[in-house]
């Protein structure tokens, strides 16, 4: 997926997110130019940056979605975070490096997932041979003079465990249980002052001290399908190389992260009487710039370089624009698209033509109960029209008005079902205008409800 064309990148999004085509058209090359730098050989390969990219527009229009999937058909790991939960350095709360700590955990564990995939088969082997010896251990010979004795006996136990083995691929042992060996680690309490929070230290204290304090076995009765599972899991662990994983998703977050920074317009800082303190404005975004500009970051995992991570900002700038961010901020994010604002017409085509459209989740959702959910186009139509016309009187919140809309609409089937008889659920024109008639007349109400 990596080695797409921004054409086939732009293609793959237009599945998910309608419109917004000089987005997707940006991200796209962003995305490309890192496999243009990976294949690039020599010195230069190092001095290739990201062009980080600054979304410019209204909430709901598709700034995180357009991120989210970028990440997915990049297999990448993604980290979204929103600016405003920031602090400067010498404030309590969280500091900006505590991002790509975040990102590095997420890579570790995307490698660490695939990895558990690749021997997932010879881990299932030998959790299965686990289980057939608790259910029936093979014994051992036991004394030279009745070596004839002993090898009938192993022969019977072998033609046993064999059946068994053949009950427990069918799932008929399923039920029965079974008593394993669990270990766990035994941790004194240790209590650790610091201003930023435990998590701020970077330092997950159970993995650091493992080797240090001992481990307590406890048995367990469980049924065979859950001990197929925990021994399963546990199995899996010894064959993976964690030296390995640790390595391969430094890089990967090294080389493949994306960042997606949401509210930077609520980290420029103020010009007014009004602005107020900078302790989540102008100081973070000094703390910001080294690094998006690149830098070293400590992990439990060790030193992480951020010079080729891909960071991607999103802001509504209503009451500031992107000039207002401090110049080599402004520096750092070369890149600058403009979202466009969602018409009732967007607005029918979300409803249905993504791959995950709202009308095709619901059907599903109703499906399950085994309920036939349908709509007719002016239904879907006026759906739009309501979505849009609540989002011109009151706040504007893009594409998510639909949710909310669309719950309203269907609350009274999604209460009363399973517990009515209806198999099938047409909603017309008229229903949709019946339904959320009063509340779409009283502005006052559509601001709370809708």
């Amino acid at each position: 997926m990596q080695e797409m064309t921004p054409k086939e990148i732009v293609k793959e999004l237009d599945k998910y997110i309608i419109g917004q085509d000089q987005a997707k058209k940006s991200v796209a090359i962003a995305l490309r130019n890192r496999w243009r730098r990976q294949n690039v050989t020599g010195e230069l390969k190092d001095e290739i940056l990201p062009n980080n990219i600054i979304m410019i527009g209204p909430t709901g229009v598709g700034k995180t979605e357009i991120a989210r999937r970028l990440a997915n058909l990049a297999n990448a790991p993604f980290l979204k975070v929103e600016a405003s939960k920031f602090t400067e350095v010498g404030y309590v709360g969280r500091d900006v490096e505590s991002m790509i700590r975040d990102l590095v955990d997420l890579s570790v564990n995307m490698v660490k997932r695939e990895k558990s995939d690749q021997v997932q088969q010879k881990a299932q082997q030998l959790a299965e041979e686990r289980v057939l010896d608790l259910l029936l251990p093979l014994r051992r010979k036991r004394r030279a003079e009745n070596e004839e004795n002993d090898q009938e006996e192993q022969a019977q136990l072998v033609r046993t465990r064999e059946k068994l083995r053949q009950q427990l691929r069918q799932a008929v042992l399923d039920d029965r249980l079974v008593e394993i060996e669990i270990q766990e680690q035994v941790f004194p309490v240790i209590e650790v002052f610091s201003p930023m929070g435990m998590e701020e230290l970077g330092v997950n204290f159970q993995e650091a001290f493992s080797g240090m304090f001992p481990k307590k076995s406890k048995r367990r009765k469980v049924t065979v399908k859950e001990a197929l599972r925990i021994l399963t899991q546990k199995e899996a662990e010894k064959l993976i190389d964690m030296e390995e994983v640790i390595a391969t998703g430094k890089q990967k977050a090294e080389n493949s992260g994306i960042v997606f920074i949401d509210e930077i317009d609520k980290i420029v800082g103020g010009k007014g009487p009004e602005s107020g303190p900078d302790v989540s404005r102008e100081g973070i975004q000094r703390d910001l710039l080294p690094i998006v500009e690149g830098s070293n970051v400590m992990t439990k995992y060790g030193m992480v370089k951020t010079d080729h991570i891909l960071f991607i900002a999103a802001g509504a700038f209503h009451s500031s624009k992107p000039s207002d961010l401090i110049p080599e901020m402004q520096g750092r994010f070369p890149i600058r698209v403009e979202l466009d604002s969602l018409t009732a017409d967007d607005f029918v085509r979300i409803l249905t033509e993504p791959k995950t459209a709202l009308l095709k989740q619901y059907s599903a959702m109703l499906g399950a109960e085994g309920v036939k959910l349908e709509f007719t186009d002016e239904a879907i139509k006026e759906i739009a029209r309501i979505a849009n016309l609540v989002n011109e009187r009151t706040e504007n919140i893009g594409a998510r008005r639909l949710h909310t809309v669309m719950t309203t609409l269907l609350e009274e089937n999604m209460f009363n079902l399973p517990d009515c008889k209806i198999k099938n659920v047409k909603v017309t024109e008229e229903l949709v205008q019946e339904a959320l008639k009063e509340i779409v007349e009283d502005e006052d109400l559509s601001r709370y409800i809708l």
